[in-house]
């Protein structure tokens, strides 16, 4: 199964090559699909001979490495991959071309623990409700994920006031990061920027009944230098070959 997942992705990859010349596409990603990202974009560069260079920066917020921010300050793309509500607004904005907009993947929260660390139940609200009450301290993203644990989670599970205290919102770097230390007991992000993190055991998505899908979406500037290239990295980032290998880094695949 998996020589004939590999065969079809290259077949793709080989009939994308034929169309676009060998050329450096600049490329721009936020956190949740970073991972998948990096094992696909190595794989279409080598294919195509064209060369990918990435920026990371998250889809929103005032730092200055957030992707609107960074296009706003004059840096160049040609290709924007970031949450989909965010990459709207800069279409809104006539920033992104809306002909380009593809959709990639949905990503989904999850709880890390500290590797060695028992892990708790969150398979129901009423698990994951008390875990939280239960926990000495509480760490989620600066992200779209985490903005929704902080404004709406513990509102719609009843424990704002008990989580405040004891809760952080943690900036630019990965939530994981902080309870592989020790500085947190619990940490909440997108599943697929859980997962490479070391040092932390992923214990399970939230309940589906109190989750916040965000769907990554991508597009081309205005004004991209290699719109062409650009439009054959998004078809493969979007196709079903590579599905099995956006699915394995903890995202979902759209319904298309």
């Amino acid at each position: 199964m998996k020589k004939l997942f590999n065969y079809a992705a290259l077949v793709l990859i080989a009939s994308l090559s034929t169309f676009a010349r060998a050329e450096e596409i600049r490329v721009m990603t936020s956190g949740g699909f970073t991972a998948a990202y990096k094992i696909l974009g190595p794989e279409f560069a080598a294919a195509t001979g064209n060369t990918l260079s990435t920026a990371l920066g998250p889809s929103m917020g005032k730092a200055p490495e957030a992707i609107p921010n960074r296009l706003a300050n004059g840096e160049k793309a040609d290709v924007v991959i970031m949450v989909g509500y965010a990459l709207d607004d800069l279409i809104k904005q006539g920033k992104v071309d809306p002909a380009s907009r593809v959709e990639l993947a949905d990503s989904r929260i999850g709880l890390v623990v500290r590797e060695g660390a028992t892990k708790p139940d969150i398979s129901s609200v009423e698990g994951l409700k008390k875990t939280l009450l239960g926990a000495q301290s509480v760490a989620y993203s600066d992200s779209a994920s985490g903005v929704y644990i902080e404004q709406q989670l513990f509102k719609r599970l009843g424990i704002e006031d008990q989580l405040k205290p004891k809760s952080k919102m943690i900036p630019k770097i990965p939530v994981g990061s902080v309870v592989a230390t020790g500085d947190y007991q619990l940490g909440f992000q997108q599943v697929s920027e859980l997962l490479p993190v070391p040092g932390v055991s992923f214990v399970a998505k939230i309940p589906e009944s109190v989750q916040s899908v965000t769907r990554f979406a991508a597009g081309i500037p205005i004004g991209a230098q290699h719109p062409a290239e650009a439009r054959a990295l998004l078809t493969y980032l979007a196709s079903p070959a590579v599905q099995p290998q956006v699915q394995a880094t903890g995202l979902d695949s759209v319904s298309r």
